[in-house]
């Protein structure tokens, strides 16, 4: 308590004395945006919006991460018969894979509904009556150190300036309007909805109610209730015709908040709660408990690659820049610290949901296209949390888990109806009401495993954490039903005596077969890595919690029944148990490299011909005609390559991913064409999936090893990070130069031995431990072990 005290004395303190921010923590631009994808995100975890920063209008886009249509399905599944699976398994293990195809595809397709998207509420307008006058000093800005938007200009002697923020703790948007000049705003505000509903006015402002209506998606939709307030120094308020009219003001602040009845029977309450006591406060008491509540989360990470010497230009012009060509470090790590910033912004531990695909916010055309702005089981909402362990942000992990614990229960109708077996699955898509049934297409929504891919993240939560309670209460037991699950589902396949996931896609491609595009077959690879980890991390758990030891046992038999991973006649990665021909040799999806990252079954050290053979697939893929790179795709490359030490060639991929892959506002799109995008959409998964990238460049931790900068690129070959995390409860700083690690700096969150991988054995190095210092050599493999108990650091010099 003292500390958050103290915190906050000083953000204040800092307020007073106007601090600039550097341009390494902030976006900034000469001119309002003139569509979405130029527009500055804000978001408290639960709202979102948008700001364009119009002179004569400022247009504030509206998110609420509930806002969602559909509603619960019960009729989601085909019950399948064990006969029928029986009958449909032999069909493939006989080669008829043509007749097998068929059958599953009649089968197996789920039966969606009503399944929903979350959608976009509308936009408050501000329209202002301006002097006559020329605007000058136009700036709009996105402070990322302390997540405040501004806009501010100039006409005549007065300048007019606008402040927006996202509270977490008042659970509202905050707004300051001010002019330098005694009663200069004049001003209309007004509501811009997408949602049909009913305004009616209040003394100091607005409220809205309605029902999400969204036929796109099938019937369905929550209920919502919205309201703003406005508060002025000086000047008068009038409210008429569903508008706000203020005249002679100096300042106005403005307050809005909206919630739904999903997850909240009493959002109607919650508005009018959350709203009045906002407008009650002093707007610098608001701003400056946003402040300290937002840079607990992000003060603790810090990261330079050094001067670009472009940090004076405009971020657009930065972004330009790139596009043309160019190279920036100073955009590098910019765009690393916007991952990390998004990630705060939309994901805190009091979120009701995880990040969809459009993180918090939605920009009404994902929800419009065939996807819906759902949640993607087979990347999307995977890449969307790489970025938060690694990134000192475990807490915002919290809501994805109670999401995983609500899709497990129903997932267990789903596996009992469709493959009577214990446990729990999921498929490709999902939603809030409960969906977890194979999607209407089997080519692309027959995934079971994608439960295996997303439960993975309550494993790597335990691995960076070691909080036991976590894995008792929370991990465990939707591991062990994941586990269960195969463990029933699976069959051996009578020829090789493997067990065998199946008939199932490897997401989202297909292969040839005497002449045809097939999708479906038994233990594609991704099956065969993601059972394994299920497998694995379950065993791993029950050992560590001391439990379920007959379990164990079979946990042990089975992962020795699962088929190796295959090097194909290409030398690449078989994607599929047989070596067949890829029908769509440069699909964006390379589900049978999860082997290499996000996991550690493919390590340059451990399994070099893997590696070797995972490169060649990288290579394959990038070489086909039409290669279909997407901002997922693009960014899930910097990773691989970073896993294969290939430093240069990851870089690459986080330059092309800002490059091609990201607009103006730094947030990354899926291109018009790839996957029926019918035009460049905004995706959140690519700014996290970057970010995580950037920090598996300069640190990895798997197999019991912690290894600096694995793969620091030349153009990075100066510079520095702190408070990086690692798998077995550590943080990390470092300093580099020119290409060198000249210090570190190791701290355990929790008690523990450390394996630290340097570049060179036998190397000599420099440790302090409270002060004294001793020297310490590498031994052959150039492993130095340092243990620490809780909360002790130590220091190293090269």
């Amino acid at each position: 308590m003292k500390k958050n005290v103290l915190l906050l004395c000083l953000v204040q303190l800092l307020l007073l004395a106007g601090i600039p921010v550097s341009n390494a923590q902030r976006l900034w631009y000469q001119q309002p945006a003139k569509e979405w994808m130029q527009a500055l995100p804000l978001a408290n975890g639960r709202l979102g919006i948008m700001i364009f920063g119009g002179i004569e209008t400022e247009t504030i886009g509206l998110n609420e991460i509930t806002m969602w249509s559909g509603q619960p399905d019960p009729f989601q599944e085909r019950a399948v018969d064990k006969d029928s699976w029986k009958n449909l398994r032999q069909l493939f293990f006989d080669g008829k894979y043509l007749e097998g195809n068929q059958i599953g595809t009649e089968l197996l397709a789920g039966l969606p509904h009503s399944f929903g998207s979350h959608v976009p509420l509308g936009d408050i307008a501000i329209t202002f009556k301006h002097p006559a006058g020329q605007v000058k000093n136009y700036v709009r800005e996105l402070d990322i150190d302390q997540a405040i938007s501004k806009v501010s200009y100039q006409i005549g002697d007065t300048k007019f300036e606008r402040e927006f923020f996202a509270s977490n703790p008042a659970d509202v948007l905050v707004t300051r309007l001010s002019a330098s000049k005694k009663g200069a705003l004049n001003l209309v505000l007004a509501l811009d909805l997408l949602r049909e509903s009913t305004l009616l006015p209040t003394k100091d402002g607005l409220t809205f109610n309605g029902t999400v209506s969204f036929p796109r998606q099938g019937p369905g939709g929550v209920n919502f209730l919205g309201k703003v307030s406005l508060k002025l120094k000086d000047g008068s308020m009038q409210v008429k015709d569903g508008k706000v009219y203020v005249e002679k003001a100096s300042t106005v602040d403005i307050v809005f908040d909206v919630n739904t009845d999903l997850l909240n029977a009493n959002y109607e309450a919650s508005t009018h709660n959350n709203v009045d006591h906002a407008i009650a406060q002093e707007y610098t008491q608001l701003k400056a408990t946003h402040i300290a509540d937002y840079k607990k989360l992000y003060d603790r990470v810090k990261l330079s690659f050094g001067k670009s010497g472009f940090e004076h230009l405009p971020t657009d012009v930065r972004w330009e820049r790139l596009k043309a060509g160019n190279y920036d470090i100073g955009m590098d790590a910019l765009f690393f610290h916007y991952g990390r910033y998004l990630q705060i912004a939309s994901s805190r531990e009091n979120s009701p949901f995880p990040t969809n695909l459009q993180g918090i916010w939605n920009d009404n055309l994902a929800c419009n296209s065939g996807w819906t702005n759902d949640y993607h089981l087979d990347m999307n909402t995977q890449m969307n949390y790489w970025l938060a362990n690694v990134g000192n942000l475990a807490e915002t992990n919290t809501p994805l888990f109670s999401y995983i614990q609500d899709l497990a229960k129903h997932g267990a109708k789903t596996a009992k109806n469709v493959y009577n077996s214990r446990g729990w699955t999921a498929h490709t898509v999902a939603n809030v009401w409960g969906y977890t049934a194979s999607g209407s297409g089997v080519n692309w929504g027959l995934f079971p495993t994608a439960s295996s891919w997303i439960a993975s993240h309550l494993w790597t939560q335990y691995q960076y954490t070691l909080d036991k309670n976590f894995l008792r209460q929370v991990a465990y037991p939707i591991l062990k039903g994941n586990a269960e699950f195969f463990i029933d589902y699976m069959v051996k396949d009578p020829k090789s005596g493997y067990l065998m996931t199946g008939p199932s896609t490897s997401p989202e491609n297909s292969f040839s077969y005497q002449g045809h595009d097939m999708a479906l077959s038994m233990m594609p690879t991704a099956d065969r890595q993601l059972v394994y980890e299920a497998f694995q991390s379950c065993l791993e758990a029950a050992e560590t919690l001391n439990l379920d030891a007959a379990f164990q046992d079979t946990l042990r038999s089975s992962l020795k029944l699962l088929p190796p991973m295959k090097i194909g006649k290409n030398g690449a990665i078989q994607e599929w148990f047989e070596d067949f021909k890829e029908a769509h040799p440069n699909h964006r999806h390379t589900s049978h490299l999860l082997g290499l990252y996000p996991f550690a079954q493919i390590t340059p050290d451990e399994t070099p011909e893997l590696a070797a053979a995972a490169q060649k697939t990288i290579e394959g893929r990038l070489a086909a005609e039409g290669w279909e790179d997407v901002e997922w795709s693009r960014a899930n490359l910097i990773s691989f390559y970073a896993r294969l030490r290939n430093a240069n060639e990851a870089y690459e991929s986080v330059v092309q991913l800002q490059r091609e892959f990201a607009r103006e506002n730094l947030l990354t799109i899926s291109p018009e064409g790839i996957g029926g995008a019918p035009s460049d959409i905004f995706v959140f998964d690519g700014n996290q999936g970057g970010g995580a990238g950037i920090a598996e460049m300069l640190l990895q931790s798997h197999n019991d090893l912690i290894q600096l900068l694995p793969a620091l690129p030349a153009a990075w070959k100066t510079g520095y990070f702190t408070g990086l995390c690692a798998r077995g409860g550590a943080e990390l700083d470092a300093n580099w130069v020119n290409g060198k690690l000249t210090s570190a700096k190791v701290k355990a969150t929790v008690g523990n031995t450390f394996n630290l991988k340097l570049p060179t054995a036998n190397q000599v190095v420099t440790v302090t431990v409270g002060g004294k210092k001793t020297k310490v050599t590498t031994d052959a493999n150039g492993v130095l072990k340092l243990t620490l108990a809780t909360g002790e650091y130590t220091s190293l010099a090269f």
